[in-house]
């Protein structure tokens, strides 16, 4: 008896495919050629977009209703991926819009820490628990009479790597620029994050699955339905990210002015710049919660990573630094 020919992806639209996350999405989906990729942009946006048989770009009003269903009929899959600047409503309106389109699958704008028991505490935690309402969004959009609620899947992926680093010292502590970093206690509490590079490949190796496996044990779509996929470029401490830094720069800690503060005492005064107005405190305080020890930071021990079932490369840490440090010398950080 001949077996079932698997179903796979075909038809991926893709929201916010020139930002940074959004365009390596993008870039790595088109080199498996094996999808057709709706890209939904702004209709005054003036970016630009791969010129292939495959990509087709649709301008599209995201407070239209009518625009949205129109752009993701008949998808298979919908990618969404949403600056911090974007509108909170949009995207529950793209969401309702695809369920009522027919998209089977939504990636949605999460791009966190594991939800749930891997999370631990942090993911309870408000700084980092209001990225769960892009996962709600999905989990409570209301469908057609006679329709099928999509599922949603999740890329669990922690901080991205290159841009953290780079951003400033709010962020992951550094100051690469004047060679200033303020580690949390002693530096040596490890949390998992990921380039925006294996962020990609792994989005493009999901799609490139069979939806449902057609042999035991393969992976398939349908293992990650309404779950996350959870992958890391690195578990790594601000201790080893100081250390690529002196490798990448030629530099030793004692080019670098250290400081040392509590974790728990950064966190809180994150809070009260916040609550002072100062959105860097939004930025200090939870990058500062995710270095808590034993609370969710570190969500690949005792339960491990979707890596290998992807089939993601191992990556250089120093080969990440060094894209960090050239975003640095390109104009990027606190200015």
């Amino acid at each position: 008896m001949a077996s079932k020919q698997a179903d796979y992806i075909r038809k991926v639209a893709l929201v916010g495919a020139s930002g940074k996350i959004g365009s390596h999405i993008l870039s790595s989906i088109l080199d498996t050629g094996k999808h057709s990729v709706t890209i939904l942009t702004r209709p005054d946006s003036s970016a630009t977009f791969p010129s292939s048989p495959n990509v087709n770009v649709v301008r599209v009003d995201y407070a239209s209703e009518e625009d949205l269903i129109s752009a993701l009929r008949g998808h298979d899959f919908l990618v969404i991926t949403l600056s911090v600047q974007t509108s909170p409503t949009n995207h529950a309106l793209i969401v309702e819009a695809a369920a009522k389109a027919g998209v089977k699958w939504i990636m949605p704008n999460y791009w966190a820490f594991a939800p749930g028991p891997r999370g631990g505490t942090l993911s309870s935690d408000p700084l980092i628990s209001s990225f769960g309402k892009f996962i709600d969004d999905v989990r409570n959009v209301s469908v057609p009479d006679g329709g099928v609620k999509p599922n949603w899947i999740a890329l669990c992926c922690g901080f991205w790597y290159e841009f953290s680093l780079s951003q400033g010292e709010p962020w992951f502590g550094f100051d690469i620029k004047n060679r200033r970093v303020t580690l949390y206690d002693e530096g040596e509490v490890k949390i998992n994050t990921s380039t925006w590079e294996l962020c990609g490949n792994a989005v493009a190796s999901l799609l490139s699955l069979p939806i449902a496996s057609s042999e035991h044990g393969k992976p398939a779509v349908e293992d990650w339905k309404n779950q996350g996929i959870h992958i890391s470029s690195f578990l790594i401490s601000q201790r080893e990210m100081l250390d690529s830094l002196n490798r990448v720069l030629g530099t030793s800690d004692e080019d670098w002015t250290i400081t040392k503060d509590p974790v728990k005492t950064r966190y809180e005064k994150g809070l009260q710049q916040l609550q002072g107005g100062d959105r860097l405190g939004f930025a200090k305080a939870m990058y500062a919660r995710c270095f808590f020890p034993g609370e969710g930071g570190d969500y690949e021990t005792g339960y491990g990573l979707d890596n290998g079932k992807l089939g993601l490369p191992k990556e250089s840490l120093d080969k990440a630094t060094k894209r960090a440090v050239e975003m640095v010398k390109g104009g990027a950080g606190i200015h």
